[in-house]
This record gives structure tokens, C-alpha cells and sequence, in this order.
């Protein structure tokens, strides 16, 4: 009988369940679509006479072409590398433009850096079509002993939320 009493006499009583309310939030951008407009190109550089060094070439995002050293000549349209990205509005777009290798066309042993001048990140305008602009500029350094030839390279643009 004892058994048949501690049967029915509960334990503990039950536990109450505790409801806590916690607000959700989902952000939902478009992924980016990156396009290029149109290559980078410095124009055509003339070497001077005798032995010297670090003359460079620049041509800024703007399109600004700086060619300032009496060891070169620079001459021919430049224009810089343009780029369009499309995704969410309002959303910052970080830009990645590492320096390009340039390889000598005519010798492939003979390369120069094109040092990037890119922006680090920009706001999106609008959401997809038309999408926001971007210039990408770059510098080489030359000098007496680079040689004569077309060098060409490749960008590798990465651009990410």
C-alpha cells in the first residue's frame, strides 16, 4: 500500500516553459555581374639616349596621363580600363585590382609591372541595370636598357559585397 501512495504523490512539480521572442533578419542583395567596357592602354612611349632610370608612366583613373621625364616621349590616345558592376543598391562593392605582369610580345623574357591604380570599393547607384562605372589606371617604370616592343598583360579584377 505505502508503494501505491508514493504512486500517486508527484515528485516535483512540472517545469513552466519560458518563451523569449527574438526579431529575424535576412538581407537579400543581387549578385554581382562584373562587365568590362574597354582595355587600358598608355599609348606609345619613346626611349631616349644615354643610360638612365626610373622614368615612369602613369595614367590615373581619371585618365589623367603623366608623363613628366625628359629620358621619354609619350605620345598616341591612352585610355584607362573601364569596368561596370551591377547588383544591389546602396551596397558597398569592394574592388580587387592586383599589378599586372606585361610580357614583351617580341620577347617573352622581357616583362614590366603596371602598378593598378583602382578604387578600393564603391556604392552601388541603383539595383542591376545600368549599374555603377568604374576606371582602373596604372603605372610603369622604365628605363635605358628596356626594350623595344608591345607589352601586354592581363587584369584580374575581383570585386565582391
Amino acid at each position: 500500500m505505502l508503494a501505491a501512495l508514493v504512486c500517486l504523490v508527484p515528485i516535483g512539480a512540472p517545469a513552466r516553459a519560458a518563451t523569449v521572442m527574438a526579431q529575424v533578419t535576412a538581407n537579400n542583395v543581387k549578385p554581382l555581374l562584373l562587365t568590362k567596357l574597354q582595355d587600358l592602354d598608355l599609348g606609345t612611349v619613346t626611349l631616349g639616349t644615354g643610360v638612365w632610370s626610373n622614368a615612369t608612366i602613369s595614367l590615373s583613373q581619371g585618365g589623367a596621363l603623366s608623363c613628366a621625364n625628359a629620358n621619354i616621349t609619350c605620345t598616341g590616345a591612352t585610355t584607362v580600363a573601364q569596368y561596370n558592376i551591377q547588383g544591389s543598391k546602396q551596397n558597398t562593392v569592394y574592388i580587387s585590382a592586383p599589378n599586372v605582369t606585361l610580357v614583351n610580345q617580341s620577347d617573352s623574357t622581357q616583362t614590366l609591372t603596371l602598378v593598378t591604380d583602382a578604387p578600393a570599393s564603391l556604392v552601388l547607384a541603383n539595383s542591376g541595370f545600368p549599374g555603377s562605372n568604374f576606371s582602373i589606371g596604372g603605372s610603369v617604370t622604365l628605363s635605358s636598357t628596356t626594350q623595344a616592343g608591345t607589352y601586354v598583360g592581363t587584369f584580374n579584377v575581383t570585386v565582391d559585397y
